[in-house]
């Protein structure tokens, strides 16, 4: 769109991939971070959730926020949107902070993110192609006849441009998920953000929503940020990896980097361990406190 060229699959001309170093490692300077979050405080009331979070999502990449239900996963993801306002810290997106924006610098911003959300988040009152077209109506001053196009492009490199005129309730849970995928890069974001795109979903949709986020990203040239718990998936597909837990980044790397970690956390989470610094019971005062054994005992 606008002015970019047009190639039969996708819409988009492919632009070109991010340099990499000489040891294949990101090189962490502003101009090739898309974002970069500094020291981030959050709370919710008196529940501090974010304890001073700091990570860079380098251009171009596909980058994966791990960590178990409840971290702040998805707050930070909310910090990216600027949904919410830190209480110290920052985040940038493009070289600007986001929470210094004003209204119309924001949504400007908003306009090059896409967003996958948990459970697809589709208008249920819309059908397939209505759903895609929503976003190109409101945002742009593209015909109609051009938004069809774009729209069965967009489907189609979903494997889905078959579905167009399906109303949303039609669809499986696998597909309903690939158009939610569709409709986030409906407007040539320079960011698209997953929350959580593999929950629910059988290992044949799961394996298909990994690839098409791999391949979607690569072929548009755009970034990635995939918040999730599966981290086998998660593995096949990303390019880097954070860990979240305690409100703080606790190891990041790339996945084969994380698979070989001795990090007590780390360990627990990729080997799926009952126990350990995320514990089994929940923080309370001890079983005989809460029954009262002690007074028994002593009276």
């Amino acid at each position: 769109m606008r002015g970019r060229a047009l190639t039969p699959a996708l819409g988009l001309r492919k632009l070109a991939p991010l340099r990499q170093s000489a040891t294949g490692e990101f090189a962490l300077s502003a101009a090739e971070n898309l974002v970069e979050i500094k020291d981030l405080h959050f709370s919710y009331n008196h529940n501090q959730v974010l304890k001073g979070i700091n990570l860079a999502i380098p251009r171009g990449k596909v980058v994966a926020i791990l960590g178990a239900s409840g971290c702040g996963k998805t707050t930070l993801l909310r910090h990216i949107g600027g949904q919410l306002t830190p209480a110290s810290g920052q985040v940038k997106v493009a070289g600007q902070v986001v929470h210094e924006l004003n209204d119309d610098a924001l949504y400007a911003l908003r306009r090059q993110m896409g967003m996958m959300f948990q459970a697809g988040g589709l208008f249920s009152d819309l059908s397939v192609f209505e759903n895609l077209a929503f976003p190109m109506r409101e945002h742009t001053q593209l015909s109609e006849s051009m938004i069809r196009d774009l729209v069965l492009m967009k489907l189609h490199a979903v494997g889905l441009r078959g579905v167009h005129d399906f109303r949303t309730d039609d669809l499986s849970g696998g597909m309903a998920r690939r158009v939610a995928l569709a409709r986030a890069i409906a407007l040539d974001p320079m960011l698209v953000m997953y929350d959580e795109p593999f929950a629910g979903l059988d290992p044949i949709s799961l394996s298909v929503i990994a690839n098409l986020i791999r391949r979607l990203n690569d072929a548009l040239g755009i970034t990635s940020i995939v918040v999730t718990y599966d981290m086998a998936e998660s593995f096949k597909v990303v390019d880097y990896v954070y860990f979240i837990s305690e409100g703080v980044v606790v190891a990041s790397g790339t996945p084969a980097e994380m698979l070989a970690s001795q990090h007590p956390f780390v360990k627990q989470f990729v080997n799926g361990e009952f126990d350990g610094p995320v514990s089994f019971h929940y923080p309370a005062k001890t079983l005989a406190q809460d029954l009262a054994l002690n007074a028994a005992q002593a009276g």
